[in-house]
């Protein structure tokens, strides 16, 4: 059942250095406030899991916090390049991060996989592509029905997954609406999971399409409205495309980066 916990106390709790971390959301509901207080608390040689990885998981491998990415695309969205992820793969600079690259479909089926209990999914779409040369975790598979050669891709079962929602009931029930990307299916998979929300409130009211979580699923729901900025949160804001634009020249310069970081962590220079 899970228990609703301030941010500080739920990050403390629940993420540990060495962990294999997910912040999962796409384009809307992203956790930046819960990848923050990672970062505020001082997180290490994570092995960091997101589809779709962008400014916060710079800032994320920026601080240090980062030994490995696990991902299938990454940037900052509409801008370009992440600059603090480029800086640690190229120079190792705050540490060197290991890449482990996958297509949209490979992370979605390993997350399912993790969240059906299986060892590894199959799928064609790698089939004429490069990269099962260049990921490990990329292995022929031959069907033993047809004779048709598919690819296996191993499961994904963070230690944490971390995601945001639009509001919680104070038993722990979580529902969000929107786009919901994987969300649901890496919270399943993972050993714990923490869902930031705008709200928590008495009752949660029926929304056509809406994703529920159910207690029993969820470690731990924190309040932490506003908590998907500058990302989206359908029903309460829209997403920020003058911060995205802004961090393109915090993230190019190390020296920029570091007053931020300071900043953000309440360091004085």
């Amino acid at each position: 059942m899970a228990r609703v916990l301030s941010l500080g106390e739920a990050v403390a709790e629940l993420v540990h250095d060495g962990d294999t971390v997910a912040l999962e959301g796409f384009t809307h509901l992203i956790p930046v406030e819960a990848g923050h207080e990672i970062i505020r608390q001082g997180r290490k040689n994570l092995t960091l899991v997101r589809m779709t990885p962008d400014i916060v998981y710079d800032q994320l491998i920026g601080a240090g916090c980062a030994s490995k990415l696990i991902f299938s695309w990454g940037g900052n969205p509409g801008v370009g390049s992440l600059h603090r992820f480029r800086d640690a793969v190229q120079h190792g600079w705050p540490v060197p991060l290991e890449i482990e690259e996958h297509s949209h479909a490979g992370m979605a089926n390993r997350y399912v996989a993790g969240a059906s209990g299986l060892p590894f999914a199959v799928l064609r779409g790698y089939t004429g592509t490069d990269l099962p040369a260049q990921t490990d975790t990329i292995k022929p598979i031959t069907c033993p029905f047809t004779g048709e050669q598919l690819t296996a891709v191993p499961a994904l079962n963070p230690d944490v997954t971390i995601i945001h929602a639009q509001r919680a009931d104070r038993a722990g029930n979580v529902q969000l609406w929107g786009i919901a990307g994987v969300q649901k299916e890496a919270v399943l998979a993972a050993k714990r999971s923490l869902v930031t929300v705008e709200e928590v409130v008495d009752e949660l009211e029926p929304r056509p399409g809406a994703v529920v979580l159910p207690t029993w699923a969820v470690t731990a729901v924190a309040e932490a409205p506003g908590g998907a900025k500058p990302s989206y949160a359908a029903g309460y804001y829209e997403r920020d495309n003058s911060a995205y634009q802004a961090w393109d020249p915090i993230g190019r310069d190390r020296e920029e980066f570091t007053k931020w970081l300071n900043e953000l962590t309440g360091v004085k220079a």
